[in-house]
């Protein structure tokens, strides 16, 4: 296990300090707030923490302040419903006595029903693809020195773009994108661990996509990006640490937020979940600070 892997994990693995009451976390990486994707992880693993025999499959949350990295975060569950068929929490993440983050998520019983899914299109396999980290290398002059330093470290989570052209230039681009990810390195086999590694790794990529018909990226220094709200549903059984096909499309975009969509196969072709979010997207003014708002 990589030592990434064991810090995903250590993230993940929250605190209880009473009954509903939970604390998180966060690697001192140089981020001047959370990243977003950790938010969720840590809320859905202590919304996770409170019931038993049952599945996540699906979670609501948003994103009302900027995470500070330096202290913890507080996660207050409140347990909403516990019925014959699901169950419903309410999570809130807490820092400095405000709210960051709140977010709902049910739980449901496995049971059988009528199957389908929309299938994903043929795509090159990940051995064959270019790890984002090697396109990071080739880059390092136009990226913010922030966004370079997350992606020259250790990362628990591998990305590899099936088309390279949005990391390599200014291309104005349809609104689409297809990642291969995974988390690198073996997880313990609980399910309710790759759920929430999964939806830490759902934040990845994902806003980006809104900025493909313009032929910016994230990686630029005058671009300022911050998710507003994240949603995510679990169709059927996976493993995170094996690789994903992350397929993603942002449908809009307008008065500075883009909104976008993403599906999330297997490597058997089977669709495990479901993502939508969406986010501030704007040029950086000079004295703005790095938040929503």
């Amino acid at each position: 296990m990589t030592n990434a892997v064991s810090q995903l994990l250590s993230i993940l693995d929250l605190e209880r300090l009473e009954h509903n009451l939970f604390r998180g976390s966060s690697p001192q990486d140089g981020w001047q707030r959370v990243f977003g994707g950790q938010v969720i992880g840590q809320a859905l693993t202590a919304a996770e923490r409170t019931v038993e025999g049952r599945a996540a499959h699906s979670l609501h949350g948003y994103f009302l302040r900027p995470g500070d990295p330096k202290v913890p975060i507080i996660y207050e569950v409140d347990r909403i419903r516990d019925g014959r068929s699901f169950t419903t929490r309410r999570v809130v993440g807490i820092q400095h006595g405000e709210p960051i983050f709140s977010m709902s998520a049910s739980f449901h019983v496995e049971e059988p029903g009528y199957e389908h899914q929309i299938d994903a299109q043929p795509i090159a396999p990940p051995d064959t693809l270019v790890p984002v980290r090697t396109l990071v290398e080739q880059i390092t002059e136009q990226m913010d020195p922030a966004v370079r330093a997350y992606f020259e470290r250790e990362r628990p989570i591998e990305l590899r773009p099936v088309d390279l052209r949005h990391y390599v230039g200014h291309e104005r681009l349809p609104p689409h994108q297809v990642v291969w990810i995974r988390i690198t390195g073996s997880l313990p086999d609980d399910p309710a661990m790759h759920r929430c590694a999964l939806a830490y790794a759902s934040d990845l990529t994902l806003l980006d996509t809104s900025l493909f018909p313009h032929g910016r990226n994230v990686f630029e220094r005058d671009m300022m990006l911050a998710s507003l709200d994240h949603a995510m549903w679990f169709h059927r059984p996976f493993r995170a640490d094996e690789w994903l096909l992350y397929v993603q499309d942002s449908p809009s975009a307008r008065g500075a937020r883009g909104f976008n969509r993403g599906l999330i196969y297997d490597r058997a072709g089977a669709l495990v979940a479901s993502v939508t979010q969406e986010g501030v997207i704007r040029e950086r003014r000079d004295a703005e600070a790095a938040r929503p708002g």
